[in-house]
Formats: C-alpha cells, structure tokens, sequence
C-alpha cells in the first residue's frame, strides 16, 4: 500500500489519526500492545522475541519456537517451562504462589530468581526482560512412566 495522502508518506498515517480511513484508529486499538523479551537460550546463544501484554512467557516461547515444554499446559504440575530471570526483572514480579514454589523446588539448575514460565504474565513493566533458560528440565511425569 504505497498511496500518498496530501502528499504524506503513508507509514506517517497513524501518528496523524486524522488521515486514517474511518473506523481504522478502533481496529488498531484492539491490537495488543506488545513488549520485548530478551532470550539467553539453553545452548547460550540470544533471541529476541516480541510478546502481547497478558500473554504468559510460556505461550510467547511457544509462539516463537523456543524449545520451553511446558508439559503440564500451564496447570502448575511440572517444572519444565522454568526460566531464570535478571534479578531487575525478578523484583517487579508479584512472588511466586506456594504451588509454584513446590513446583520450583523440583526444578533443574533452580536459582534465586527461578520462576515458571506459565506464571509469567507480561506487563509494561517487563518491557526488555531477560530471560534464561537452564542448560536441563526435569520432567518427573515421564521420569515415573519409565519406572513403570
């Protein structure tokens, strides 16, 4: 869409709500705002990635392809969707729930800023969060179906 209003260049549009077509300011204002989410991933290489505000990190990594399980689909039964966190962003998280610190105590590599993925839930406040992932996930469902 190269169209030219007034002679304006069009990405220029949305600062000047007055030259988008009527009704275009309420669609665009049912996007999600989105916020940056810096990955350290498991091999040490760095992704960065985008996330919509309300959205978990859990369902961004998905969104993305990052290999974060979450095998129990966010019902707080596993530890396989931990992620350590830069102690700036660990603070301006409301503390962890007592079923996801029991869930944390099984987790792999667990640090002082440990917190499940599924429990992330990004807010404006999280804009540039770093996270990483540990080198392993302990996933003690499969562990128990091998045994059996």
């Amino acid at each position: 869409y190269q169209r030219r209003v007034h002679g304006e260049d069009p990405s220029d549009m949305l600062s000047r709500p007055h030259l988008l077509p009527r009704g275009f300011s309420r669609l665009l204002s049912t996007v999600p705002e989105k916020i940056k989410l810096n990955w350290i991933l498991k091999d040490g290489s760095k992704k960065v990635t985008e996330g919509a505000i309300g959205a978990s990190v859990l369902e961004v990594a998905h969104e993305h392809n990052i290999d974060l399980e979450g095998a129990c689909e966010s019902s707080l039964a596993c530890s396989t969707c931990h992620v350590i966190l830069s102690p700036e962003f660990y603070a301006k998280l409301p503390p962890a729930c007592e079923e996801e610190e029991d869930m944390l105590d099984l987790a792999f590599q667990l640090t002082d800023t440990s917190r499940l993925g599924c429990q992330i839930i990004l807010t404006k406040e999280l804009d540039g969060i770093v996270l990483q992932q540990p080198k392993a996930t302990r996933n003690m469902q499969k562990e128990t179906e091998k045994k059996s």
